[in-house]
């Protein structure tokens, strides 16, 4: 069992004979049953995306967890954040879900939870993988149930949520698995919903199901403009993640998202703490300072700015990737949907198109997230000696990879958990500052062979 692929927050890996097959898959269900019963957790919730091959994982994985004694409520296809919450519904500690999220085809994976808006982290995914490689496991007979909680979930949203008057929404799911639940719960709460790409399609014929990518953006904008709508949103392949560009068709990045979800929770919880991860824009940190709040950066990843949002008390967490964790009013994971409906009914109390509201923001000139090639073998080893490199001349943030800074703005460097990459973020005062940021990190890149020459997503 290929051990790269128990990454620092899920388990992630590719169909082939020594990643992600259902032998492999049934192993770590036995070794997730395992984990739970020797901390006295007697059940976990399981669901999985719709790619084409994931339910028979799902079965895969259930069946080892049934032959340790653990028992399973199996809520069959649902998003991550209704899996999240099923955990809450049934009171289940335990929780799986079965999903790749928005890796291309021919991927999945699994992102576990011990607790209550809490997924597994670093020392635990490398326990579940321990536990694989000595065959340490329980033996028994667990009992399985099924049930099913869309109804739940939507009626659960439609409770917190109502909009104050009806705005057009263009809902783009990438042919991802929120096709099947995004249109749906964003009409329940008030919405004129138009639909891009919302039918399943594992195939993923027009683009991976990330909300943050140029051709996401793209298609999503070109649709807003096409119908005249009041804001985009895009979701990724389980629903975690969210993506929004303005009225105007402009890409409003995930930090910028945050700053205004800050504000509604700082105003109902004032001098509160924000959480928000190492490649979010320095905007954030000035606008919660700005609004009476406590800014914490920390590292990406939504098992670690879950648990910080947690350990701290924060008010609300966020990432430039488009998680957000809104703990106001709600449960404190990660969920698209729920994000996407709270920033739709603060629009919809405002008397500005979302454009004039989002220009009323601090802001500065930001390049995408990138990605550099970088082996999953080496990755880490060379993000430590980049960290050491840029440390020579410069101030670094090292929290997580390196988060350089420079007189007018800052580049970021730090290993992928998901992926064999290195990730890239730059920031500056003017686009000129930028060019001169990434000249400065590819001149450092070039002494190391390992890590391609090539920025995906520049």
């Amino acid at each position: 069992m290929n051990k790269y692929m128990f990454r620092e927050y899920d388990i992630r890996g590719q169909l082939n004979e020594t990643e992600m097959n259902e032998a492999s898959m049934q192993q770590i269900g036995k070794a997730f049953g395992t984990f739970l019963l020797r901390q006295n957790i007697q059940q976990t919730v399981v669901g999985h995306d719709f790619r084409s091959y994931s339910e028979k994982f799902y079965n895969a994985f259930i069946n080892g967890v049934l032959a340790t004694g653990c028992n399973v409520i199996e809520v069959g296809m649902c998003l991550t954040p209704m899996l999240y919450f099923a955990q809450h519904y049934f009171q289940s500690k335990g929780g799986a879900m079965i999903t790749a999220s928005h890796n291309p085809n021919g991927w999945t994976g699994v992102k576990l939870s011990n607790g209550l808006s809490y997924t597994l982290i670093g020392d635990e995914v490398q326990e579940i993988y321990r536990l694989c490689i000595n065959e340490d496991f329980e033996k028994g007979e667990g009992k399985r149930e099924q049930k099913d909680i869309r109804k739940q979930y939507l009626e659960m949203i439609q409770r917190k949520i109502q909009t104050k008057k009806r705005l057009k929404v263009v809902v783009e799911c990438g042919n991802g698995t929120a096709g099947a639940f995004a249109p749906d719960i964003l009409r329940a709460i008030g919405c004129d919903v138009t639909e891009l790409f919302c039918n399943l399609d594992a195939t993923f014929p027009h683009h991976n199901p990330n909300p943050e990518t140029k051709i996401a953006k793209e298609v999503l904008a070109e649709k807003v403009k096409e119908v005249g709508a009041d804001i985009g949103v895009g979701f990724d392949g389980d629903g975690d993640r969210v993506g929004v560009v303005d009225e105007k068709g402009n890409n409003i990045w995930s930090d910028r998202v945050a700053i205004l979800l800050a504000r509604q929770a700082l105003q109902k919880n004032p001098g509160g703490k924000v959480v928000f991860d190492v490649k979010c824009t320095k905007a954030l940190e000035e606008d919660i300072k700005a609004h009476g709040g406590v800014p914490v950066m920390w590292k990406t990843g939504h098992s670690y700015i879950k648990k910080k949002c947690y350990d701290e008390n924060a008010v609300f967490g966020g990432e430039r990737s488009g998680h957000f964790f809104i703990r106001d009013n709600y449960y404190g994971y990660d969920d698209g949907i729920f994000a996407a409906a709270k920033l739709i009914a603060f629009l919809a109390e405002q008397d500005n198109p979302f454009s004039q509201i989002i220009a009323g923001t601090p802001y500065y000139e930001m390049t995408p997230t990138m990605h550099v090639h970088c082996s999953d073998e080496k990755k880490y080893e060379i993000s430590e000696k980049l960290v050491a490199e840029f440390k020579k001349k410069y101030p670094v943030i090292d929290v997580n990879g390196a988060r350089v800074l420079f007189p007018n703005g800052w580049g970021l460097v730090r290993a992928s958990s998901n992926e064999p990459v290195l990730v890239l973020v730059f920031e500056a005062d003017t686009q000129e500052n930028i060019k001169k940021y990434k000249a400065i990190f590819r001149d450092v890149f070039a002494k190391y062979p390992e890590i391609s020459a090539h920025w995906e997503n520049e």
